[in-house]
C-alpha cells in the first residue's frame, strides 16, 4: 500500500486562504446571519405513522436536541424503501408544503426525514425505462430527500438534476433555482431503529467530548496536474487530495492519504474519525474501526440503494452497521460529479462552526437527484475544538 501522511508534507499556503473564503461564503449562503449556524427550532422533523419506531425515534431525537414539539410533522405513506412519484407528491410534498407555508413553518430552514420514511422515488415510467434503457436526460428516479429539497416549488423539470444554488463554486452563477427555492434536507435512517438511536447518541457525545481519531483519504492515483486537462474521475481524485490537505491544516486530526491503486484493506484504518475514498461498487471493505461520532463517505454509484436489504454490502448500510455516525450516498447512478465536493465538505465540517447539513449543502453540486445525507443534521463534530 502506497501511503503518505499529509501532516508530514509542507502545506501549500494558498489552501488556508481558500478554506477561509469558502467558510465565509458558506455563512452568507446558508445562514440568515453570519452570527450563528442552524438552530434546533429551525428544524422540522418528519415521521411516518405507518412505520414502526418512526414516531418514537422522532420524539427521542427532538427531546435530545431540544426541538420544539410543534416542529414535528407526521405523514402516512408506505414503509417500504421505494414509493411512487404520485405517493410522494400527495402524501409527503403536500403536507410538508402546507406546514412550511403556515405561520409556524416560516422559520424552518431544514427538514429531517426519519427512519421509516421511503428512501427513494421510482420513475413515472417511460418506454425507454421499461426496456431498461435509462437515458440520462429522461432519468426521473430520485432520492426522496433530494426531491424534498425543492418542496417549496410546485413545478420544476424532473429529468436529470438541477444545479444547487447553495453550492459554493456556483455562488456567482445565474441558475434556474434560487436560494429561497431550496430547503436543506437530512435523514436519520439506518438498517434498524437501534442504529438510528446510536447515531443520535454518538453525535451528541462527540460534540461534548470531541471527535477523536484519524482522517483517512483513499485516492487512486498521485495528485494530478492542471484541472483543465482532467477527466471527471481524475478531478474527483484531485479533490480527495485537496480534502486531505485541508483537514491537515485544521489540525483536528491526523491525516493518512493513500494515493496507490488499492483500497484500504482490513486493519489499515484504526480510530477512523473521517473518511473519503473510492472505488468499490456496492462492496464495503471492512478496513475501519470507527471512532464514536465518525463521518465519512465512499464515492461509488450504488452505495445508498438500500439501507434495509438483508445481505447487501453497500457502503452506507455497512458503515452504519459498523459504527459510523454520518455518511452520504446515492440511491442510483449519480455520475461522479454529483457527489459532495470533499474539499469543501470536510473543510467546513472540521472548522466546527457549521452543522453537518450546512456543510453538506454548500458542498453539494445538484438537487432533485440521487444523493442522500444520513446523520444528525445539527451535528458539529469539531464544535469542542472551535476557539
Amino acid at each position: 500500500m502506497n501511503t503518505s501522511r499529509c501532516q508530514e508534507k509542507k502545506p501549500r499556503p494558498i489552501n488556508c486562504f481558500v478554506r477561509m473564503a469558502v467558510l465565509m461564503g458558506a455563512f452568507f449562503l446558508v445562514t440568515p446571519s453570519v452570527a450563528r449556524a442552524l438552530d434546533p427550532d429551525e428544524l422540522l422533523v418528519i415521521a411516518n405513522k405507518n412505520a414502526s419506531s418512526s414516531l418514537g425515534l422522532a420524539r427521542y431525537y427532538m427531546e435530545q436536541r431540544k426541538i420544539p414539539k410543534d416542529n414535528l410533522l407526521t405523514v402516512w405513506i408506505t414503509d417500504k424503501e421505494v414509493c411512487t412519484r404520485e405517493a410522494y407528491l400527495k402524501k409527503v410534498a403536500v403536507p410538508v408544503r402546507r406546514y412550511l407555508e403556515s405561520d409556524k413553518g416560516r422559520k424552518i430552514r431544514c427538514l429531517l426525514t426519519m427512519y421509516g420514511m421511503p428512501l427513494k422515488i421510482s420513475s413515472p415510467g417511460s418506454r425507454e425505462e421499461k426496456k431498461g434503457e435509462y437515458k440520462k436526460e429522461n432519468d426521473k428516479r430520485a432520492a426522496l430527500d433530494s426531491e424534498l429539497t425543492l418542496v417549496r416549488r410546485r413545478s420544476y423539470p424532473l429529468g436529470f438534476w438541477l444545479a444547487n444554488p447553495f453550492y459554493y463554486p456556483l455562488r456567482d452563477a445565474e441558475l434556474p433555482l434560487k436560494k429561497n427555492d431550496v430547503t436543506m434536507v437530512c435523514r436519520l435512517d439506518a438498517p434498524d431503529a437501534e442504529t438510528v438511536k446510536r447515531m443520535i447518541n454518538d453525535s451528541i457525545h462527540a460534540e461534548k467530548y470531541g471527535l477523536a481519531g484519524n482522517a483517512y483519504f483513499d485516492a487512486r492515483w498521485p495528485e494530478p496536474g492542471d484541472d483543465k486537462k482532467l477527466s471527471g474521475y481524475a478531478r474527483n481524485d484531485k479533490l480527495i487530495h485537496r480534502a486531505a490537505r485541508s483537514v491537515r491544516e485544521t489540525k483536528v486530526a491526523g491525516v493518512i492519504l493513500d494515493d496507490g491503486g488499492r483500497l484500504f484493506q482490513p486493519g489499515d484504518c484504526p480510530d477512523a474519525a473521517l473518511y473519503c475514498g473510492w472505488y468499490s461498487l456496492a462492496d464495503y471493505v471492512d478496513a475501519f474501526t470507527w471512532s464514536r461520532g465518525a463521518v465519512g463517505f465512499h464515492v461509488a454509484s450504488a452505495e445508498c440503494t438500500t439501507l434495509k436489504m438483508q445481505g447487501s454490502n453497500v457502503w452506507c448500510k455497512r458503515m452504519l452497521e459498523k459504527g459510523i455516525a454520518a455518511t452520504v450516498g446515492p440511491v442510483g447512478e449519480p455520475y461522479v460529479q454529483s457527489f459532495p465536493n470533499p474539499e469543501i465538505f470536510f473543510s467546513l465540517l472540521c472548522d466546527g462552526y457549521l452543522t453537518l447539513v450546512e456543510s453538506y449543502y454548500v458542498s453539494l453540486p445538484f438537487v432533485s437527484w440521487k444523493m442522500v445525507l444520513l446523520g444528525d443534521p445539527l451535528y458539529r463534530p469539531y464544535k469542542k475544538f472551535r476557539k
